[in-house]
């Protein structure tokens, strides 16, 4: 389940990640500290994201 759940997080984390930079540049914040904090902050929040989908992928399976 933990090598599942890191393969998965790679990926969400990544989307929402990137998710969070498009809404801070659409946001009219464009300097380098708001892009990496919402880039971190994507990254972070992928966690129990990726705990769900692991979590549901073991329990069909």
């Amino acid at each position: 389940m933990l090598r599942l759940g890191l393969i998965l997080h790679l990926f969400i984390g990544s989307t929402l990640a990137g998710i969070g930079v498009i809404a801070a540049l659409v946001s009219g914040f464009d300097t380098l500290y708001p892009i990496l904090i919402t880039a971190a902050l994507g990254f972070v929040l992928a966690v129990p994201v990726t705990w769900l989908v692991t979590r549901a992928l073991y329990e069909r399976g």
